[in-house]
């Protein structure tokens, strides 16, 4: 492209201005004619004058990786319409979770739907009948796009009331992440197109649904797919629906879809609407009132788009019922009915997160607790100290304990039986042969017995062992003693008797 000749181009100092000042929605910007997505490499005019120093600059070959920034960054939407402009059709399953569209895009589609159905279903355990809202489906909603890469098309309902609630719903689905957006034209309280006492608004309003959604898309500066539905085959009429679905590609929907189709020759008519206007089948499982056809009978009828909204959450529900039958028999649900350990961590990003923690990981913890806290412990990050003092990293990591002082009354002023021993604690310093602080806590009385499993599981180091094996060793009897004096020292805190608050032991 030549940078000097072409329409689309914007200054170095507009990317500038770009880069710090984000453009809010009210306001245009020197990108105003792109679309988002529609343009997705923006060429930057460095001919038109001579570049000025910048921060951001400092070189022509930074500059140039920025503008290479700039060429590879895809919205989903952009995503979506490639696929929609790509051969055949294109099969969606409709997920209603984080980790159900984590698996439709590890079985490798290429995009897939959110089912208002099975949100209602797995969100509320309720029927989907109008009870799940707005802020429901669009707080689900954000939740599934952020697990995954691939563009996703969302459920919007009805649009949750009239035009303009209808562009609050654009608007909301167009923050959460959405590539594309159902809108259909059913009454207030809406329900699944396939059971019964299906009604429609009127034409008039059906329209202004689709333009109020096209208005939203066009204010918020998004290419978002608008995916217009009609309910009215079940609600009016076949020719009814065919009238919508003509008026909605008119109004400027991207997608024309008619639920609940009752026949092949029906799904036939409603293709040769709008033939430049893609087509969305739904292929209801388990007995929905349109026909089940495979993917190359909806590619020969002209489809584009296939939905398929209950099978995950249909085997979801079958395999919980099998599995909780098989717990209350007394046994668990065979190997071959779910994955592995492994494979549930592979599926949820364990391994993926434990390699990237690596690039994060602190050299130790130091676990401190100066005063009493709501917490029981208290945890501050510290440098690696074998680390400032050129130590082995293969040294144990000590850390310091100190457990939550009890209060000596309750909240009703009556007085805490255990008071009087947790209040009173020991503090014991242990420091290594090499000078190095290896162990600094305060013990409450009554505390000490679990003292050497604690240790061991938090900072590598067993007391008890150390002295124990300090005791075959020259002045071995002078650590043992010391150990004695530990437990009697706790004995006298705890029945009130002074002692020695703090005692040092020098390992060999």
């Amino acid at each position: 492209m030549n940078p000097s000749s072409s329409s689309s181009v914007i200054t170095r100092d507009q990317t500038l201005f770009l880069f710090n000042h984000p453009f809010p929605q009210s306001q245009s910007s020197p990108l105003s004619n792109f679309k988002n997505g529609s343009c997705i490499s923006p060429v930057i005019n460095t001919h038109t004058r001579k570049p000025k120093t910048h921060t951001l600059f400092t070189s022509p070959k930074r500059f140039q990786a920025i503008t290479c920034c700039l060429g590879d960054r895809s919205s989903p939407a952009m995503t979506l319409r490639q696929i929609l402009e790509s051969p055949g059709v294109h099969q969606g399953p409709a997920c209603f979770d984080g980790l159900s569209a984590k698996l439709v895009e590890r079985a490798g589609f290429r995009y897939c739907f959110t089912s208002g159905f099975s949100i209602s279903a797995a969100r509320l355990g309720l029927p989907d009948t109008g009870f799940i809202s707005y802020g429901e489906m669009v707080d689900q909603g954000q939740q599934i796009t952020q697990a995954v890469s691939i563009p996703v098309i969302g459920d919007g309902d009805n649009g949750y009331g009239n035009a303009m609630n209808v562009k609050r719903t654009v608007k909301g689905y167009i923050r959460a992440g959405f590539a594309g957006i159902i809108l259909e034209d059913q009454v207030s309280p809406k329900a699944c197109g396939h059971t019964q006492g299906r009604k429609v608004v009127s034409r008039e309003e059906a329209i202004m649904r689709i333009k109020a959604a096209v208005d939203a898309r066009k204010e918020s500066g998004s290419d978002i797919v608008i995916v217009a539905r009609t309910d009215s085959r079940q609600a009016l009429s076949l020719e009814e629906s065919l009238w919508r679905s003509r008026a909605f590609a008119d109004s400027g929907a991207d997608v024309l879809f008619i639920d609940a189709l009752s026949s092949k020759e029906e799904m036939k008519a409603f293709c040769e609407v709008s033939p430049l206007v893609p087509k969305m089948a739904n292929m209801l499982e388990g007995g929905g009132k349109t026909p089940i056809l495979t993917p190359l009978e909806l590619e020969e009828i002209g489809y584009k788009l296939v939905a398929y909204p209950l099978s995950l959450i249909g085997v979801s529900i079958q395999a919980m019922q099998d599995s909780l039958t098989a717990l209350k028999g007394g046994r668990i649900p065979p190997p071959g009915s779910m994955p592995s350990f492994e494979e549930i961590k592979e599926i949820l990003g364990f391994n993926k997160y434990y390699e990237e923690e690596k690039r994060y990981a602190a050299s130790n913890y130091r676990l401190s607790g100066d005063g009493v806290s709501s917490n029981a412990y208290s945890i501050e990050r510290v440098r690696d100290e074998s680390e400032q003092r050129g130590q082995s990293p293969q040294d144990p990591v000590v850390e310091v304990i100190t457990p939550d002082v009890y209060s000596n009354y309750r909240a009703d002023g009556s007085r805490d039986p255990f008071a009087r021993i947790w209040s009173r604690t020991l503090r014991i310093k242990i420091t290594g042969r090499d000078g190095i602080e290896r162990l600094d806590v305060r013990v409450p009385a009554g505390f000490l017995e679990g003292i050497t499993n604690i240790v061991p599981a938090l900072g590598g180091i067993n007391i008890k062992e150390l002295l124990d094996d300090a005791a075959e060793e020259v002045g071995g009897k002078l650590f043992f003693w010391l150990y004695r004096k530990i437990v009697d020292a706790i004995t006298e805190v705890a029945s009130g008797t002074p002692a020695d608050p703090y005692l040092t032991f020098k390992l060999p």
